[in-house]
């Protein structure tokens, strides 16, 4: 009889739980992100293995620049490894069938990768402002082994924040567990918002720096190519400078139009917002979150942009195929009949 009872005031508080939730209709973006995701998915793949395969090839001793893109490179590939579950949820017409443990496994992982980049990209801003600039008297915190230290410092941060996370929501009871990757109030979650509001406020302090960073960075160089403009390889910098700012163009493109929107989601999630708004708030979010996975097919361009080791390896990889290649069809042309 208690059994009885237990089972049918769980029914009923699971039915009024649902009925206070907004049912969120994404079927009209479902195809735009199962296309786009797979885009990112396959060059991202494809452009951070060859990154990561070169930067491992690097002969000589690599520079602290080099093993922060090292790390750029292994977050860039984790967080594209989380793709594929993204597509199979709209695949799966929004539905979860792995459970609500990995789902945030999932999605926390996503958001760790994403932020590790955006303090790494910050760090070789700030690495190669100190160095461009002869006022400043280089720290010792610039060589390699200290920038290995600071990743070191890092992993072992968004690691810990990562189990947290995780166990904390393994205590949290939900009843629709066909969710993911949704829209939920935190009115009762003000921590978890809190963290939301610091990782935006990261963020726009990375990018501010960035921003001045490489100004100043594409300011000297422009101004060294003027004063050299005699020498032969006065042309290399002013190539360097505007580097620079694809590299910023890039960063701005992805990141900024999320983290812009980024204050209104997170607010609306700790007010009363009517269902419509939630429709609309969601679907603008997750839109802009595809900008956001964009970045890592793009980060491949900024490694051949910055690191020069790293063109030479590939350079050096692509001439060694392609020499085996002619030396194959050579000694086969080379051949005689019944040979």
């Amino acid at each position: 009889f208690w059994s009885n009872q237990t089972e049918l005031i769980r029914n009923f508080s699971s039915k009024t739980t649902n009925a206070t939730l907004c049912s969120i209709n994404e079927d009209s973006v479902s195809l735009l992100f199962i296309i786009s995701y797979s885009i990112i998915f396959i060059t991202g793949l494809a452009g951070n293995i060859i990154a990561l395969f070169a930067f491992l090839c690097i002969n000589h001793k690599r520079n602290s620049i080099q093993i922060y893109l090292l790390n750029v490179a292994i977050a860039d590939l984790l967080l594209i490894f989380c793709l594929p579950f993204r597509i199979l949820y709209h695949i799966n017409k929004n539905t979860w069938m792995l459970g609500l443990i990995f789902c945030k496994i999932v999605g926390t992982l996503f958001y760790m990768n994403m932020y590790i980049s955006i303090i790494l990209l910050g760090l070789i801003s700030m690495d190669r402002y100190v160095k461009m600039n002869k006022s400043i008297g280089r720290p010792k915190m610039l060589t390699a082994a200290r920038s290995k230290y600071i990743c070191c410092i890092l992993w072992t941060f968004s690691v810990i924040g990562f189990i947290m996370t995780v166990a904390q929501s393994a205590k949290r009871e939900e009843y629709n567990s066909t969710m993911c990757f949704h829209y939920r109030d935190k009115r009762n979650e003000k921590m978890e918002a809190i963290l939301n509001y610091v990782l935006v406020t990261i963020f726009w302090i990375v990018f501010f720096l960035l921003v001045l960073s490489y100004v100043k960075i594409a300011e000297n160089l422009l101004k060294i190519s003027k004063k050299r403009s005699d020498f032969p390889n006065a042309g290399k910098y002013s190539t360097t400078a505007r580097n620079s700012f694809i590299v910023l163009i890039i960063f701005t493109l992805c990141f900024v139009p999320y983290h812009i929107f980024r204050f209104i989601y997170i607010t609306s999630q700790l007010q009363h917002t009517s269902c419509y708004w939630k429709e609309i708030i969601h679907k603008c979010n997750e839109i802009m979150l595809v900008f956001s996975a964009f970045n890592s097919c793009l980060d491949p361009v900024m490694y051949f942009l910055m690191s020069s080791s790293v063109r030479k390896t590939v350079f050096q990889l692509i001439c060694r195929r392609h020499h085996a290649d002619s030396s194959v069809s050579d000694s086969i042309s080379e051949m005689k009949p019944g040979q």
